[in-house]
């Protein structure tokens, strides 16, 4: 199996100056009249298509152009959990308990950490000399889907997950990188947890919140599942190719830049999981160009603006390591906030994100600092390195 090289490394510190940089607008706007005009801001939740600027192509006909078959892909269902190795176990279980997660099961040397929804683990640790990136696992529709993954170049053996919560099968198929991606089938699903209370909000003109008083309880983030995970790569098209050829993997989004002939170039993409009409999360899985190959992060959601920014409060006073948020990203249109784990890995809790289906198109963005959020603390400059 392909081996990722990792390398011990310090969380880096400090912000880029985002001061005065041009934020794209999110929705359509004619803009003030004249440069003295100062003109109160706006916000709205704009139909997919009208957002996606004016390049913009269909999923059929995207599939069509690069000759994708999709009959032969393996066919994922969900994003299920992450899987990392962690030189102290202790020390992360402390951290995963303060983001939000609780132990579903563990032995000596193995912890499988869950949310309140019905998945029976989003989150596998297992204790190593060293930290290491285990891989991103994907729910497939049928165990005929991990016979047709062990016919994929690269790929390993069925194998039972007898001590996992929920058991079922897993395959582990590497990406042209080494990345392991972790395929699996039968899992029993768990019971959900309770759902938090929807806060209800009174805005300027309705306000049904009559003799009901907001009142919170400080605590951790309560995680609810795993949204989406993310890379930094050195073979882009060859990473696009694969994901999108062997698995029901599609571009909701490509980010460009322009080249030295006056064309553009694709060099990061939000890709998400083509169910039909059925509606999924903008994006299950992120790529972005860069020198190094590596993990960047992954996504946990939790229930809403609220919850988020109790949870940013949380972490901070457990003196823990804030990397960027609380803010809105554009793409996606998440409410973000990342951290570093206790091992030096990327995490983030999201709320609010976008939903698409077979019927968005994918559109194509210029790629910048100044392109990831509207708003927000200044994005740090390493962010995407």
């Amino acid at each position: 199996m392909a081996e990722i090289e990792e390398t011990q490394w310090t969380p880096p510190q400090g912000n880029s100056s985002q001061f005065g940089a041009e934020r794209p607008n999110t929705i359509t706007s004619n803009g003030p009249s004249n440069a003295d005009d100062v003109t109160p801001n706006t916000g709205a939740s704009v139909l997919d298509k009208e957002t996606m600027g004016d390049r913009q192509e269909s999923l059929s006909e995207w599939q069509r152009n690069v000759g994708i078959d999709t009959s032969k892909q393996v066919k994922i269902v969900k994003v299920a959990h992450m899987r990392y190795q962690h030189p102290d176990l202790p020390t992360i279980t402390k951290f995963m308990k303060d983001f939000g997660m609780h132990i579903a099961t563990e032995t000596e040397d193995r912890i499988w950490f869950r949310g309140y929804g019905d998945d029976q683990y989003v989150y596998y640790a297992q204790k190593g000399a060293e930290k290491k990136f285990l891989g991103g696992c994907f729910a497939v529709e049928s165990y005929e889907d991990l016979e047709k993954a062990a016919k994929i170049p690269g790929a390993g053996q069925i194998e039972e997950m007898k001590d996992a919560p929920g058991g079922g099968y897993l395959i582990v198929v590497n990406d042209p990188e080494g990345f392991p991606v972790n395929l699996m089938y039968g899992q029993e699903p768990a019971p959900r947890g309770e759902l938090p209370q929807k806060i209800i909000q009174n805005t300027e003109v309705e306000k049904p919140r009559v003799r009901k008083f907001n009142r919170f309880t400080p605590g951790p983030a309560a995680v609810h599942k795993l949204g989406h995970y993310g890379y930094t790569v050195q073979k882009f098209d060859e990473q696009v190719e694969f994901y999108t050829r062997n698995f029901n993997l599609v571009p909701t989004d490509f980010m460009y830049v322009p080249t030295e002939d006056g064309k553009t170039k694709d060099v990061a993409t939000f890709m998400h999981i083509d169910r039909g009409d059925d509606p999924v999360d903008h994006h299950t899985l992120f790529m972005a160009t860069n020198p190094t190959t590596h993990v960047h992060h992954c996504s946990f959601e939790v229930h809403d603006f609220d919850t988020q920014q109790l949870g940013h409060q949380w972490l901070a006073k457990q003196n823990y390591t804030s990397v960027w948020g609380v803010g809105r990203h554009i793409l996606g249109s998440q409410i973000f906030d990342y951290w570093w784990d206790t091992t030096g890995n990327m995490i983030e809790h999201y709320a609010d994100g976008d939903l698409v289906n077979k019927d968005t198109p994918i559109g194509w963005s210029a790629a910048g600092d100044e392109g990831l959020a509207v708003w927000g603390p200044e994005v740090p400059k390493w962010f995407l390195n």
